[in-house]
């Protein structure tokens, strides 16, 4: 493969830290005028142009971006491949929303050529909305994985997904068994995890969907396969809460319910998290699980809203998701948008750099992907965007106004959406130009 040594110039911003832990300041870094050079698929050098130019052969390509940001692609921490046709779908909390419109598109996914159109789709809206890895939920058919990682193959996309498992409480055409998802599980797992830039993740539903058997099985693959992932739900709907007290009376809570099975762990992530409590948060850091905050999903299933001061205050990984179908946008702009609103219903501040941080080194430390994904720093993988201060006349007008790149960076994510991403590199290359 011959070297593809290439520069970007343009405004470059990025997450170094967490706002929360090192003040808002120290988070992050940007250049006005920056370099950023690919080589390989991998970032070699990022810096001021004016340091950067001088060291660079005379021949090298350089893109030069007016009036444009680079910042990480997006990490979106959880979101649902086969809920991509009913995005948009009236009137129900979690549970009706589940059997009336959930189950029914899920149970499509048993076909190649539908799990195929369907991939294709997704992986475009990813691409086309900057978000470069995503965690993603199949449907019980092993062909909705086969199909995604196949497709994500093809652009060597770094993605993670896993097949359901849902073995009771869902209706007849949508349930495998404690076995069946075990060895189908494992058969994704043996062709897929580690191959290229793709991993496979355990996927119980939620605690509500699997028995006793099949959760026991979850965590036996999480101990064959050390460094596998594992998502699921937790404490996302106040009925979902009840309802897994009446299933699993003899344990302390929902968050119990996983730990007696052994599925928290530094690669677990658990999305929504609105209802836990201090000690469920205290305990997912200890084990160094991650919440996966969907603030769009939870404002339009009316579920609730998440404290991320409490996460912060537990040093609680946290990142971000749309979970599209619950969520009704696969941009990470306007799901930032939302969780700056979730904040202020609570009394509470989101930094744009914070915000940033969430959508991109946030969901990498989430995943344990820091060292490749979610920042800048030469070595990792070249994953990165190119955000259009023109996207829109709106967009164009109001970001003259702007002072400093904290105001840019706030008015990006709350005016912006799929239009704002002119470009999406993966691994170097170009794999959505708007």
């Amino acid at each position: 493969m011959p070297l593809t040594r290439k520069a970007y110039r343009a405004a470059i911003l990025h997450s170094i830290a967490d706002p929360a832990e090192v003040g808002i300041e120290a988070s992050y870094e940007y250049f006005e005028d920056g370099l950023l050079v690919v080589d390989g698929g991998k970032i070699s050098a990022l810096g001021h142009a004016s340091d950067l130019l001088p060291t660079l052969p005379a021949d090298i390509e350089i893109e030069h971006y007016q009036d444009a940001l680079i910042t990480p692609g997006f990490i979106d921490t959880h979101i649902h491949l086969p809920q991509t046709g009913m995005v948009g779908s009236y009137g129900e909390q979690l549970l009706d929303w589940l059997n009336t419109y959930t189950f029914p598109c899920e149970s499509q996914f048993g076909d190649k050529a539908h799990a195929d159109e369907v991939a294709d789709i997704f992986i475009k809206e990813l691409l086309r909305n900057g978000t470069t890895t995503a965690l993603v939920f199949g449907s019980v058919h092993p062909q909705s994985v086969n199909s995604f990682f196949e497709a994500a193959e093809k652009l060597d996309l770094r993605m993670i997904a896993g097949k359901v498992m849902m073995d009771r409480n869902a209706p007849d055409y949508l349930v495998d068994t404690a076995e069946s998802s075990y060895v189908e599980s494992k058969a994704l797992i043996e062709r897929w995890h580690g191959k290229g830039r793709l991993h496979y993740a355990v996927t119980p539903r939620f605690a509500p969907t699997s028995t006793p058997e099949q959760l026991t099985l979850a965590g036996q693959l999480l101990t064959e396969y050390p460094d596998l992932y594992m998502q699921t739900h937790i404490s996302e709907n106040l009925k979902e809460i009840e309802w897994v007290k009446e299933l699993f009376p003899e344990r302390k809570g929902y968050l119990d319910v996983y730990d007696h099975y052994q599925l928290l762990g530094e690669r677990s992530v658990f999305a929504h998290g609105v209802h836990l409590c201090d000690d469920e948060c205290a305990r997912l850091a200890e084990t160094g699980s991650a919440i996966s905050f969907c603030p769009t999903s939870n404002l339009f299933l009316g579920s609730g809203l998440f404290n991320l001061p409490m996460a912060e205050k537990h040093k609680l990984n946290v990142g971000l998701g749309t979970d599209v179908g619950g969520g009704t946008s696969f941009s990470l702009l306007q799901t930032l948008n939302e969780a700056y609103k979730v904040m202020q219903l609570q009394g509470a501040r989101l930094s744009p750099f914070k915000s940033l941080y969430l959508a991109t080194l946030g969901g990498a430390r989430a995943l344990r992907l820091e060292d490749r994904i979610g920042n800048l720093q030469p070595g990792s993988d070249a994953d990165f965007l190119v955000l259009d201060y023109h996207a829109t006349p709106l967009l164009s007008y109001r970001l003259k106004q702007s002072n400093n790149i904290a105001e840019t960076l706030f008015v990006l994510m709350t005016l912006g959406d799929d239009r704002t991403v002119q470009q999406t590199y993966a691994a170097g290359a170009l794999v959505h130009q708007r």
